[in-house]
C-alpha cells in the first residue's frame, strides 16, 4: 500500500521548510522592500565571504546556477552588488556588496536572527543537532551518487 503524501515525514520537511520561508518572506518584507529571502542570503554569503564564486554560491544556496546568474545579475542591476572583473582570470568575476547592499545586509540581519529564533522556539539545543543528523543520513540516502551506484548495482 502506498501512503498518501501527507503521512511520511519528508512532507513534514517539506511543510516546514515552506512554512519558515513564508515566515522570513514576509518579516523581510517589512524591513526591505523588493528583496527576496534568497537574494538576502547570497548578500550574507558575498558579505561573509567574498571569494565565493557563482557556482559555491548556488551550491551553498540549493540553486542551479542559471538561478544565480539571473539574481546575481538582478542585484547587480539593482545595485546591490558590485561586479568586479578578476585581475587573475578575466573569466571570472568578483562580488561585493555595494553601500546599498551593505544598508540592505544590515536592515535584514536582526529579522534573520528573529525569524530562526521565532522557528527553532522550544527546541532544544540537543533536538536540534539530533534532527541535523537526521536530515545529513536523509541528504546522503538521497544523493544522486549513491542512488545510481545502487541502481547499477542491483541490475
Amino acid at each position: 500500500m502506498i501512503h498518501l503524501p501527507t503521512d511520511i515525514v519528508i512532507y513534514d520537511i517539506e511543510k516546514a521548510i515552506k512554512s519558515y520561508r513564508k515566515l522570513a518572506q514576509k518579516n523581510i518584507q517589512k524591513v526591505q522592500q523588493n528583496i527576496t529571502i534568497d537574494q538576502a542570503l547570497v548578500l550574507m554569503l558575498i558579505s561573509n565571504k567574498p571569494e565565493l564564486t557563482q557556482i559555491q554560491i548556488a551550491n551553498a544556496l540549493f540553486k542551479d546556477y542559471a538561478s544565480i546568474t539571473r539574481m546575481i545579475e538582478l542585484m547587480v542591476k539593482n545595485d546591490y552588488i558590485i561586479r568586479i572583473q578578476n585581475p587573475e582570470d578575466r573569466r571570472r568575476s568578483n562580488l561585493t556588496l555595494s553601500k546599498k547592499g551593505d544598508l540592505v545586509l544590515a536592515n535584514v540581519l536582526p529579522v534573520v536572527a528573529q525569524n530562526r529564533k521565532l522557528a527553532l522556539k522550544g527546541v532544544s539545543e540537543e533536538e536540534q543537532e539530533f534532527l541535523k543528523k537526521i536530515l545529513n543520513k536523509i541528504t546522503q540516502n538521497c544523493s544522486i551518487e549513491k542512488l545510481s551506484n545502487q541502481l547499477i548495482s542491483s541490475k
